[in-house]
């Protein structure tokens, strides 16, 4: 089983989170038919896949995380608990910075440092969303298969 962890926290603003990767949809068509995929957010998230796991307690998260065969999600806070559950994964970074924000347990995704926001300690509201900050879906399979 795959875990995926496709957004990030909704912003204060309407604005779309910078740290929400794009190309969801295509990524998972990538992901061979016979690996199961496992969804995990919270109530008003997009479905991505059939089996979608809504505002679990951190308890059942962290069992789903021990049970699976890696995780993909976002900078979020999903990183983090799977990190303290030891269960290293890949994070796809846009503009927070992995070095900051991240673990080096992970494989971390950056497309370039260049699209970082420039002061990593704003709100995410006043950053624009770019889905060129992002690898396309056909450099991020490599990394999950």
């Amino acid at each position: 089983m795959i875990i995926i962890a496709p957004f990030a926290k909704k912003l204060h603003s309407i604005k779309n989170n910078p740290k929400n990767y794009p190309y969801w949809e295509e990524l998972i068509q990538k992901i061979p038919k016979n690996i199961h995929i496992v969804q995990v957010g919270v109530e008003g998230e997009k479905q991505l896949v059939h089996e979608f796991y809504k505002n679990l307690p951190i308890s059942e998260l962290k069992q789903l995380i021990l049970q699976c065969r890696t995780w993909i999600g976002v900078d979020s806070f999903f990183q983090h608990l799977a990190w303290d559950c030891q269960k290293p994964g890949v994070v796809l970074w846009s503009v927070s910075d992995p070095l900051i924000y991240g673990h080096p347990e992970n494989t971390n995704l950056l497309k370039s440092r260049d699209y970082l926001a420039q002061n990593q300690f704003l709100w995410w509201d006043f950053t624009e969303y770019n889905p060129d900050a992002f690898l396309k879906p056909e450099e991020v399979i490599k990394y999950i298969l």
